[in-house]
């Protein structure tokens, strides 16, 4: 199993939504995050001053699927969220031990 973490800008997150359910995945997690890499932030103006901000509003989606699913969704999202621009984000894939369903105490790929 993998688990796949992909930190995209908010505006990708509907249409990848819309894609992985078209695709069957079942669950994912989504949290609101700031940060910054190549982008590196950007300088504004408010009520006259000049500041500078570093973090950028982002989207954390995090999954998990079998070992044979998992090069399908990493297209899904390269294809999903790729605009050419610095500030697409980033995608992190990590072995998977384990995975249990709380609920029922399945195990493996049946708590996906």
């Amino acid at each position: 199993m993998k688990k796949i973490e992909t930190i995209i800008r908010p505006e990708q997150f509907p249409e990848l939504h819309k894609q992985l359910h078209s695709a069957g995945i079942k669950g994912l997690t989504v949290t609101e995050v700031a940060g910054y890499g190549l982008q590196k932030g950007k300088t504004g103006v408010y009520r006259g001053n000049v500041y500078d901000v570093t973090l950028l509003p982002k989207i954390k989606v995090e999954l998990v699927t079998t070992n044979e699913d998992y090069e399908t969704i990493i297209g899904i999202i390269k294809k999903t969220c790729n605009t050419g621009k610095v500030g697409d984000g980033k995608i992190f894939v990590y072995p998977l031990e384990n995975v249990i369903r709380i609920r029922t105490g399945d195990e493996g790929t049946q708590a996906i």
